[in-house]
C-alpha cells in the first residue's frame, strides 16, 4: 500500500510518501514552509490591488500581510469561502476593510491569488521531477481546526469537541475522519476535502486534527511504544497539546498556549494531568483551552515530546524523550496519520 500523508503545521508542512515494501525509515520525505508562509511572502512581493479565491485555510500571517498590504492604498478583494481565512463571520473581515466579492463587479487588472492548505498538483510536479511515482491508494491530511459555531468563540468550541471525543478512554487514532462522518462545523478539514476533490481525486482523504495526529505517531516511537503510562505532548508554535496515555488509550487531555507556559507550569500541569487532579477552569483561567481527564494514569513513566518547540521540556525536571517515530523528529504527524489509516 501507498499512503499520502501531509500535516499541514504553523512553520511547516511535513510530508511522507508511506510503501509498505519498504521500512518506514526509508520513506520518501519533505519538510516544506508551510503555506501560509508562502502566500504572505507572495502577498509582499505584489505590487497591485490583489483578487483572493480558493479555499479556508490556516490564516497565520495573512491577515497581517494583508492590512500591511492596504496601508499602502492597495485594494484587498475577497470571495466568500476564502475570506473565512480571515474570520469565520464575514462581517469581521469587512471590518478589517477588506471587500468581499461581488459578481457584479469587474476586478480586471486585480492580480490574483488562490489560497488553500494543499496543492497536490504542485506536489505532483516536483516529484515527476524526480522520476518519482505519483500514485496513492491513500491520502492522510492533517491540518489544525479549531471548528465553527457563530454563538462560541474558537477556543471554547475547540475544547468542547475534544471533550465530546474522550467521553471514555479513546485510542488517539480515534481521532481521524475517514468517511461521511466528519462535520460540517470543522470548515478547514472540509475545505481541504473540497481541494482534494477539485485535483480530480474522488476518494476522500482521511483528515485528523494536526495535535492528534502528532500524539498518534508519538506511540508509535521507538521508546514510547515500549511504555504502558506516559504523557505525551506536542509543544508547537502556537499550541501545546498533552494527553495522558495508558493501556494505548488516552486518559485526559490539556490544551494551552505554548507562548503562555514556562518550564515551571509545563512541568505543574503535567503532573496533575498525570494524577487526574487538573481541572479545567485552572487551564482556562491561565488563558489556555482547557482540561478533560477521565482517570489518572498510574505513573509517567517517561514524557513523549515533539513539536517545534519542544526545547521547553528541557527547562523541566521531567524524565523526557524526544519522539522520532520512523528515526525523524519532524515526521510525528505524518506517521500518525499512517498509522491511523493502517489501523
Amino acid at each position: 500500500m501507498r499512503i499520502l500523508a501531509i500535516d499541514v503545521g504553523t512553520g511547516t508542512q511535513d510530508i511522507m510518501i508511506y510503501d509498505s515494501e519498504k521500512e518506514l525509515e526509508n520513506a520518501i520525505k519533505l519538510v516544506l514552509p508551510s503555506p501560509h508562509l508562502f502566500i504572505s511572502q507572495k502577498i509582499r512581493e505584489t505590487e497591485n490591488d490583489i483578487y483572493f479565491d480558493g479555499e479556508i485555510m490556516g490564516g497565520g500571517k495573512i491577515k497581517n500581510t494583508l492590512l500591511e498590504h492596504m496601508e499602502k492604498g492597495y485594494n484587498v478583494v475577497m470571495e466568500p469561502t476564502c475570506a473565512k481565512t480571515i474570520r469565520d463571520n464575514i462581517e469581521q473581515v469587512k471590518s478589517f476593510g477588506i471587500e468581499i466579492a461581488d459578481n457584479e463587479k469587474s476586478y480586471d487588472g486585480y492580480t490574483k491569488i488562490t489560497l488553500g492548505d494543499i496543492d497536490i498538483t504542485k506536489l505532483s510536479e516536483f516529484l515527476l521531477g524526480y522520476d518519482l511515482e505519483f500514485d496513492f491508494d491513500k491520502i492522510a491530511i492533517a491540518v489544525q481546526d479549531h471548528g465553527y459555531n457563530e454563538n462560541m468563540g474558537d477556543r471554547d468550541f475547540r475544547f468542547e469537541k475534544i471533550r465530546e471525543k474522550i467521553s471514555e478512554p479513546t485510542s488517539p487514532l480515534e481521532f481521524g475522519f475517514k468517511g461521511d462522518d466528519l462535520p460540517e462545523y470543522f470548515t478547514r478539514m472540509q475545505a481541504v476535502r473540497r481541494q482534494v476533490k477539485n485535483e480530480g481525486i474522488e476518494e476522500l482523504p482521511l483528515v485528523m486534527d494536526t495535535k492528534f495526529a502528532s500524539i498518534a505517531g508519538m506511540c508509535y516511537d521507538e521508546v514510547a511504544s515500549k511504555l504502558n503510562s506516559f504523557i505525551a505532548i506536542d509543544i508547537g508554535n502556537g499550541h501545546t497539546t498533552a494527553a495522558s496515555v495508558e493501556n494505548g488509550k488516552i486518559q485526559g487531555v490539556f490544551e494551552h498556549h505554548t507562548s503562555s507556559l514556562t518550564g515551571e507550569s509545563l512541568e505543574r500541569y503535567i503532573k496533575r494531568l498525570a494524577s487526574g487532579e487538573i481541572t479545567h477552569e485552572e487551564v482556562y483561567n491561565d488563558h489556555g483551552h482547557g482540561a478533560h481527564v477521565l482517570n489518572p494514569i498510574s505513573k509517567i513513566e517517561k514524557v513523549i515530546v515533539s513539536g517545534p518547540k519542544r526545547e521547553l521540556i528541557e527547562k523541566t525536571n521531567l524524565d523526557w524523550h524526544h519522539a522520532a517515530p520512523g528515526g525523524d523528529v519532524m515526521m510525528t504527524g505524518t506517521v500518525g496519520l499512517i498509522k491511523t489509516i493502517l489501523g
